[in-house]
């Protein structure tokens, strides 16, 4: 026996940054966020969605901790690449594809479930959706306390535009081109969708955006991010997942 896997440690609540003699025996919840690598038009960094996802996750773990969350909860690293066919036609898009990141997540909820006790992804980018709805449904069927709960707010313009942009805004004001800054396609979402299937966003959006990030500020990317962080809260201290594993 090694003794040094017999003493006493404070539970970590970062699991990157974790060891495996202060993890045995826990069953921890564990909080993953899920991303992308996509373009987020001239002014916001490729990893905005990942940003967003791990800066939601960070914030749910301490807020479960301080409000005596039962059992250990902890965050993961983040999963930075997802499904993002549809900004292929700008430069810097890195998308592995719907199915390969269905794949990765019901790979990653099988091995983890070996010692955490749940699992909750937290996601970012709504192009990861259908993955995540498979994905997560397969692991239930498979009796793995998993479920998932996207990044959003009531209200929010689709894709590096006001709402995006005041998040990152508050989060890493430093990330933010704010010279480079313009509206893209400020037509709703639904009416896009059948150019976007067909030729992805770069048929409805030269610069890549829908929505208007003009308007973005600080304090109103503070609300909405308490509003992300809120919602995720409430959602896993309820742990109510319906047919496709999104928390309620």
């Amino acid at each position: 026996m090694n003794s040094a896997y017999d003493r006493t440690v404070v539970f970590p609540t970062e699991l990157g940054k974790s060891t495996s003699k202060q993890l045995l025996g826990t069953s921890p919840t564990v909080v993953i966020p899920v991303g992308s690598t996509e373009q987020h038009g001239p002014h916001l960094p490729l990893d905005t969605d990942t940003r967003i996802a791990a800066a939601v996750a960070d914030a749910v773990v301490a807020t479960l901790e301080a409000a005596g969350h039962p059992g250990p909860v902890m965050v993961a690293p983040a999963i930075a690449y997802g499904a993002s066919g549809e900004h292929q036609g700008f430069a810097g898009t890195v998308s592995i594809g719907a199915a390969a990141l269905e794949h990765l997540l019901v790979e990653y909820g099988r091995s983890a479930c070996e010692w955490a006790t749940r699992l909750v992804f937290v996601n970012g980018h709504g192009g990861n959706v259908d993955a995540l709805t498979s994905a997560v449904s397969l692991l239930r069927t498979e009796n793995r306390d998993v479920a998932w709960c996207p990044c959003t707010v009531a209200g929010a313009d689709a894709h590096a535009g006001h709402t995006e942009t005041s998040i990152l805004l508050h989060l890493s004001p430093e990330s933010v081109c704010i010279d480079d800054r313009c509206a893209g396609n400020l037509t709703p979402l639904a009416e896009l969708l059948p150019a976007m299937r067909r030729a992805g966003v770069a048929a409805v959006s030269e610069v890549g955006v829908l929505g208007d990030p003009t308007t973005a500020t600080a304090a109103a990317g503070a609300r909405l991010f308490t509003e992300m962080v809120d919602a995720a809260v409430m959602q896993i201290k309820r742990w109510a997942p319906g047919g496709d594993g999104m928390l309620r």
